[in-house]
């Protein structure tokens, strides 16, 4: 579906030529599933990054705080991506709340982000060479070696 090019432009190594563009064309008009398609809802690939923040505390492990309200401290402050198919509020009850029972989420500071991980939805598993076989041309690969040097200390 691509060439390489001969010299990259920028981080762009490779180019579309005409006819994986038509084929590219023909099969999003189609709008079936097929080997090189995949059809998801925009949902599937968004999140809700989430800012999970945990209290302030002092010396003696009291919590320190301001004007009544927990200090947020900003060394144990983390984030999560959310599903946006998945209420936040479960989320963080359930992954979030039973390591770090004092923490709270900042609402302010919330996100709504896309992202798309081909390699998660086209990846293909390729079995790796049984050890046999790797063993066999190891061997192989040490008797040619050993006649190079043969030949080359016998000159």
């Amino acid at each position: 579906m691509y060439e390489k090019r001969r010299k990259a432009l920028g981080n762009k190594r490779n180019d579309i030529p005409e006819s994986a563009i038509t084929e590219i064309t023909q099969v999003y008009g189609d709008f079936r599933e097929t080997e090189i398609s995949k059809i998801f809802n925009n949902e599937d690939f968004g999140y809700t990054k989430i800012t999970v923040e945990r209290p302030l505390r002092g010396g003696d492990g009291e919590l320190i705080l301001k004007n009544g309200k927990k200090q947020p401290d900003t060394s144990l402050r983390d984030t999560e991506n959310v599903p946006l198919t998945e209420n936040i509020q479960d989320y963080f009850k359930r992954e979030v709340l039973p390591f770090s029972p004092d923490a709270w989420i900042d609402e302010k500071k919330s996100k709504v982000g896309y992202e798309i991980p081909f390699t998660r939805y086209f990846y293909k598993y390729e079995a790796p060479q049984p050890s046999a076989e790797i063993m066999a041309e190891i061997l192989e690969l040490e008797k040619e070696l050993e006649g190079s040097l043969q030949e080359v200390f016998d000159i």
